[in-house]
């Protein structure tokens, strides 16, 4: 018989890492009140900014967070510029041609240069000529392991081998050994490789949260795994028990931040999905509470064109219904999380 961890890449085996050792909510709010994907208080200005088409809002944000060697947060702000830069670029454009060899615009750059092409057929041939960008962000400053998680999607979009994977892996944790965007480009790449690998999948982010500090994000990382394997129709069956301890484990994460927070809405947002699927009403609605008016597209978008609708239809309804509501059409066939699931939805939120 083949042994199937002989196939898999060494990212997802036992990690020699070295552990590194709210308040409750009131009612949710109205659905006037609820926002989708809301800016915290440091990136809303910069994007005000952009909007009127300077650059200097995005620009001191990002080098204060490279000055600060915050990259959790410098990852997640630089996702949010370049979503909205693909829409309205001028402002990039203008400080491209400014500061050509600014770390921080090299960096963005090279994130929107991915996003672009990421929705085309021609996705991976399209990807080979954004390599030179990555490299020159990841050259441009050498601690910074954002430009490692680009790789690390890049690579998975151009449909890289496993060992050139691995390669960039052990570099982006060289930098950041706890970095959650890094940890999460390894687990889709791992679900989209070997599809249906949902315990193998469960391995790597089990280990890889058991080595991460406590308030690390790091830690919802198998809740992380539950909601691929939730939202997958292949693959042998992942116990029972193994998703409720993923659950439980990004409950606990998200207990130690305040509530109505937007820094972990986007854990909070995918724990809630999990929670719903494995029939958890109460902690459900507990994390209802915790989410507050911060609800986020992913992973709602990938049941609905209206993602934000979708959210304040499903909370009134836990809201209204009993003890044990269904879910009234408002999740994706629920299956039986011990056996079969349900229908197939595309879980690559890049």
């Amino acid at each position: 018989m083949v042994d199937t961890m002989a196939l898999l890449p060494s990212f997802i085996r036992p990690t020699r890492m070295a552990k590194r050792s709210a308040s409750p909510a009131g009612r949710p709010p109205a659905g006037d009140e609820t926002v989708l994907d809301a800016p915290d208080h440091r990136l809303s200005p910069a994007l005000v900014a952009a909007g009127r088409g300077e650059y200097a809002g995005a620009a001191e944000l990002l080098a204060g967070t490279r000055a600060a060697a915050e990259w959790e947060i410098r990852d997640r702000y630089v996702r949010r510029l370049a979503a909205f830069a693909r829409s309205r670029p001028e402002w990039f454009e203008e400080w491209r041609a400014a500061a050509p060899e600014d770390p921080d615009a090299l960096l963005l750059g090279a994130q929107l240069a991915v996003d672009r092409v990421w929705p085309s057929p021609a996705r991976a041939e399209l990807l080979r000529e954004v390599s030179p960008l990555i490299t020159a962000a990841a050259r441009a400053d050498d601690r910074d392991p954002v430009p490692w998680r680009i790789a690390l999607d890049h690579a998975r979009g151009s449909r890289a081998g496993h060992r050139y994977f691995e390669e960039l892996w052990e570099a982006a944790v060289r930098r950041a050994p706890h970095h959650y965007g890094c940890h999460v480009a390894a687990l889709r790449y791992l679900a989209t490789f070997w599809h249906g690998s949902h315990r193998e999948c469960f391995d790597f982010a089990d280990r890889a949260a058991q080595d991460a500090p406590a308030v690390s994000l790091v830690q919802a990382l198998p809740a992380r795994a539950a909601l691929g394997y939730l939202t997958d129709g292949c693959g042998p069956q992942v116990p029972r028990a193994r998703l409720d301890a993923a659950a439980d484990r990004a409950i606990v994460l998200s207990a130690r931040f305040p509530a109505a927070d937007p820094w972990p809405a986007e854990v909070r947002n995918k724990l809630l999905y999990v929670l719903l699927r494995l029939d958890r009403w109460a902690d459900a609605r507990a994390q209802l509470r915790l989410i507050g008016p911060y609800a986020t597209s992913f992973p709602w978008d990938r049941f609905s064109e209206d993602p934000l609708g979708h959210f304040l239809r499903l909370r009134e309804h836990l809201e209204t219904a009993g003890p044990l509501p269904s879910p009234a059409g408002l999740l994706p066939p629920p299956g039986n999380p011990l056996g079969g699931h349900g229908g197939h939805v595309c879980s690559a939120d890049h």
